[in-house]
């Protein structure tokens, strides 16, 4: 709890039942205070700010009117639920959010009952939801009972297939559940789409302001099945050019548009909702992101992601550093490409900031497509760019890539087309946690036939993969790279186009062989120093591909070296695993050789520090130090390590 703001309301709330004794008027002054609150925490944590100050009313009128945990808010993605938190026995650790051993930045089973679904990546609310409308009339149960379900999904997570499934799904069941719009006109980019435009003209037009004016204790407004002469108001809503006509033939009945912040329309409309419902229905809410905060409401994310801040200001505190971060380099050098090759182009799933496209885009145009939050048609659709002779860079996150992995079998790898994945965020991530990490697409993509998958060491590494990418026509091809800054190397003026499948060697040496891939290079190197200060001189090299494998020299190194170490962000099953494939092939381990693999933990890893979380996977410098140590059974400290 803040010991500076003035929040006298908010200080007597614990849990959601304490807003039932609160008058309208009140929770009006809850919602105020609510905000301020918000902003403090997150400017001591940084996260996401602009999607929480959007729903604050809609927060207060949503706890206000259902009985949680007995009712279940699913909040889609859950980059909104920072105010629900605070609401929900969680004020006093809200200062934690995002932090090793503190609060999740997404909505979490684990960390409350008031988290019936987790959530961090968009577009599965509406599912979740009537899940648990169904396995409630099934007679269903947990620990709090089962209530209504509510989902709250925004527009751009609505541009996303998995919605339009579960929206068809629950019309054709006809169970009562609640669908709450959040219609902010902004997902993380500018929206993208028909499904945004659709959504754009339901409230265009000017009668729109004579309903919102109605609507101010719109009970009387509201369509089927709340209220005797439902067809009149159903047809007098229709008449005012605000029905939803899509949601309707889709078996919901319709609500809206209403004022997300006005919780004179809020809260008789959810108490209505409420009382009368008795099957699907969708409710269409305006709001603003980062409504309330000046420097959010101008920012132009909204204040999406921010760093720690000053709540005066608006002014973010930013470590500044020497080194280019990955993304930015992958951005300026896919811009050299493009420059030399008018058939290359780019595509992202509403992350075009986030994967450094914004920069491409503003170069070029009408040769960067962001298709929305469709991770699926994102990758298929580049499979028929490259199919129809463009050079398609399909850029994604790790994490979101996953969404799109059938594609990636079906319509690109079988097919062999060269699509080039540009996949950002590999490894371990810091504050978004397990959610964001990108432990898993070395695996899902080695497995892959005909697939080049390659990791960058540092970003000059990563400048000669793009190069290798456009350069590369003969199938599919992938490169990966972490996170946030360099290490600081110098950098090439343009990259070269690596030989497929070959490695490079860093530091000869004797006894142990040390085989990275990817950026724990630098962590490797750092253990290698402190190795030969002990008298232990290991060969240092960098795999750069873990499909197709060098397999010269992972073979010299194994028939040269008595240890061979290999060293990955990424999950079992990787780099790692196709080494000692080759290795047992070609009867290498019959020779006594002693082989391991350091990779990721078969463990999802809580937030943390990216540093912290490494330690906790076992792969700093320090502990690759003593993964050496201990394969070698050197004493340490008087202790045998075995």
């Amino acid at each position: 709890m803040s010991d500076h703001l003035n929040t006298p309301l908010l200080d007597t709330i614990i849990r959601p039942s304490d807003l039932k004794r609160l008058s309208d008027v009140q929770l009006r002054q809850l919602a105020n205070e609510l905000r301020s609150e918000t902003i403090s925490a997150v400017s001591v944590t940084g996260g996401h700010l602009g999607a929480g100050l959007g729903v604050i009313e809609l927060t207060v009128a949503l706890h206000a009117v259902f009985d949680t945990p007995r009712d279940k808010i699913v909040w889609d993605v859950g980059h909104q639920c920072y105010p629900h938190k605070i609401l929900t026995e969680r004020r006093n650790r809200i200062r934690s959010l995002r932090q090793k051993d503190g609060l999740s930045g997404f909505t979490k089973r684990s960390e409350s009952p008031y988290d019936p679904f987790g959530a961090a990546h968009s577009s599965t609310s509406i599912s979740a939801a009537l899940g648990f409308a169904v396995a409630r009339d099934l007679g269903g149960i947990t620990p709090e009972g089962l209530g209504d379900a509510i989902a709250v999904i925004g527009d751009g997570s609505m541009s996303a297939g998995m919605a339009f499934e579960a929206l068809n799904n629950a019309g054709h069941l006809k169970k009562r559940m609640i669908v709450i719009l959040n219609d902010n006109e902004m997902s993380i980019a500018p929206p993208v789409g028909a499904m945004s435009s659709y959504l754009s003209r339901l409230y265009a037009e000017a009668p729109f302001q004579e309903f919102k004016a109605a609507a101010k204790g719109a009970v009387s407004l509201l369509p089927e099945p709340f209220r005797e002469g439902a067809k009149r108001a159903k047809d007098m809503l229709k008449g005012m050019a605000v029905g939803g006509t899509l949601f309707e033939e889709l078996g919901f009945s319709y609500l809206g548009p209403i004022d997300g912040h006005d919780l004179n329309q809020l809260l008789p409309v959810l108490r209505t909702v409420k009382d009368r419902a008795d099957g699907p229905i969708l409710i269409h809410v305006l709001t603003k992101k980062g409504k309330g905060y000046a420097p959010a409401e101008t920012a132009h994310d909204k204040g999406h992601a921010t760093a720690k801040f000053d709540v005066v200001t608006g002014q973010q505190h930013k470590t500044p550093s020497n080194a280019p971060s990955y993304t930015n380099v992958f951005a300026q050098n896919l811009i050299k490409e493009a420059q030399e090759d008018d058939k290359i182009c780019a595509v992202t799933a509403a992350m075009p900031d986030g994967t450094g496209l914004n920069l491409f885009s503003e170069r070029y145009p009408s040769r960067c497509f962001d298709v929305g939050i469709a991770e699926q048609h994102g990758v298929t659709f580049s499979a028929a760019l490259a199919a129809g002779g463009m050079k398609p860079f399909c850029t994604m996150y790790s994490t979101f890539l996953q969404r799109g992995y059938d594609q990636v079998v079906h319509d690109v790898a079988i097919q062999r087309l060269p699509v080039r994945f540009a996949i950002d965020r590999a490894g371990l991530v810091g504050a978004d946690g397990a959610t964001h990490a990108g432990a898993f697409d070395i695996a899902y993509l080695t497995n892959l036939p005909g697939f080049v998958v390659m990791a960058a060491a540092d970003e000059a590494e990563l400048t000669h993969m793009v190069a290798t990418a456009a350069a590369h026509n003969e199938g599919p091809i992938a490169f990966r790279f972490p996170r946030g800054e360099g290490t600081g190397v110098d950098m090439p003026t343009r990259g070269s186009p690596l030989e497929i499948g070959k490695g490079r060697m860093i530091a000869e040496g004797a006894g142990v062989a040390l085989l990275s891939f990817g950026t724990r290079l630098f962590e490797v190197e750092k253990a290698a120093e402190n190795l030969r200060s002990k008298g232990i001189i290991p060969t240092i090299a960098d795999a750069r591909f873990a499909k197709p494998l060098d397999r010269d020299m992972i073979i010299g190194l194994a028939k040269n070296h008595e240890t061979l170490i290999t060293i990955e962000e990424g999950a079992i099953g990787g780099f790692g695993s196709h080494v000692a494939q080759l290795l047992a092939e070609e009867g290498i381990f019959d020779t006594g050789l002693k082989y391991r693999s350091m990779v990721l933990p078969d463990i999802f890893i809580d937030q943390a520090s990216p540093a912290d979380m490494y330690a906790v996977a076992g792969m700093n410098a320090e502990q690759i130090e003593a993964k050496v140590l201990d394969v070698l059974g050197i004493t340490i400290l008087g202790e045998a390590r075995a």
